[in-house]
């Protein structure tokens, strides 16, 4: 049995609990088995997970599970994965994932694989792949315990809708006190959060000053797209830290990723460059970011970002 945690904020799944759910029914089907999600805490619409390949739903609800606490968390994955007989865990490999993975990995004395980007293989025995060396190369990775674990990074595969919605069972494991105490929680409201953007738009330095700003914005409006910045322009205050992409901030893998004013350091491309479409707009010819680009534009920004935004209007609008 392959076990999913679809994690939901605030009671409620994004895109990324749903792609997570169908990647987990796609390695069950590589297995021959069957995949199954869990739930911790308050859900609503937790059955609709069968739409995208749960042949269950288990819901696990308990104090303890008010807030984040990663050895309570893993306990209740651990407890619920041993309690229903899977032997593969799988989870996304966001802020909670990656706090987890390792975790889980050692309470089941379990081979682990965080980041992976596509199904596993099966053939001959069970390999992951995932990207290697900041996304310069690809690493197959053999799991040969009885039990694994495996982070999904966001947008790896499409979400698909195999099945209809599904009942929710409740389930029950002893779980431990809690070790932290959250005292406040702040979460960016009414955007894609980076890691689950499929179309970002991102500025750097060449912006000249946050009171410019707006030509960002404006484009990443018209494509309804997320923002974000360079490294550089979140140290100095421009835009806040969580908006920074790159290999010391946020690393993602969007199907378009615009790059305005970026000059392509070695740094932000390590956080970028598994995006699936990169357009870089830099009025340096010599920029690195050229190099790694799937089209570029040696131009002004202040010039090119306008007409582009104007553009996409006029084409929302015909």
């Amino acid at each position: 049995m392959v076990l999913v945690f679809a994690e939901a904020t605030n009671g409620k799944f994004k895109k990324a609990a749903h792609e997570v759910v169908t990647y987990g029914a796609k390695t069950a089907a590589a297995l021959g088995t069957e995949c199954v999600a869990l739930t911790l805490g308050d859900v609503t619409d937790a059955g609709d997970l069968g739409r995208f390949g749960a042949s269950k739903v288990y819901n696990l609800s308990a104090p303890e599970l008010a807030t984040f606490d990663g050895s309570v968390y893993t306990a209740a994955i651990a407890g619920a994965a041993r309690q229903l007989g899977a032997k593969v865990i799988i989870l996304l490999h966001n802020s909670t994932g990656k706090n987890l993975v390792g975790r889980l990995a050692a309470r089941l004395d379990a081979g682990s694989v965080p980041g992976a980007n596509a199904i596993p293989s099966t053939d001959g025995g069970f390999s992951v792949r995932k990207s290697v060396f900041s996304g310069k190369a690809i690493a197959d990775v053999s799991i040969n315990t009885d039990y694994k674990v495996i982070s999904l990074s966001g947008n790896s595969i499409p979400v698909e809708e195999s099945g209809s919605a599904v009942s929710v069972e409740s389930i029950s494991v002893d779980l431990p006190a809690a070790k932290t105490k959250v005292l406040e929680t702040k979460r960016a409201e009414g955007i894609t959060p980076l890691p689950e953007a499929e179309l970002v738009v991102s500025g750097g330095r060449g912006l000249k000053g946050p009171e410019n700003w707006g030509v960002i914005q404006d484009l990443a409006d018209a494509l309804g797209a997320t923002t974000a910045c360079s490294r550089p322009v979140a140290d100095v205050g421009w835009r806040p830290h969580h908006e920074h992409v790159g290999q010391t901030g946020v690393a993602i893998r969007p199907n378009l990723y615009i790059a305005a004013g970026i000059s392509g350091a070695i740094q932000h491309l390590a956080g970028v460059n598994s995006s699936k479409t990169i357009v870089v707009i830099n009025k340096d010819p010599e920029a690195p970011f050229f190099k790694a680009a799937d089209y570029g534009v040696v131009a002004d920004l202040f010039d090119v970002l306008p007409r582009l935004t104007e553009a996409i209007k006029a084409h929302k609008a015909g």
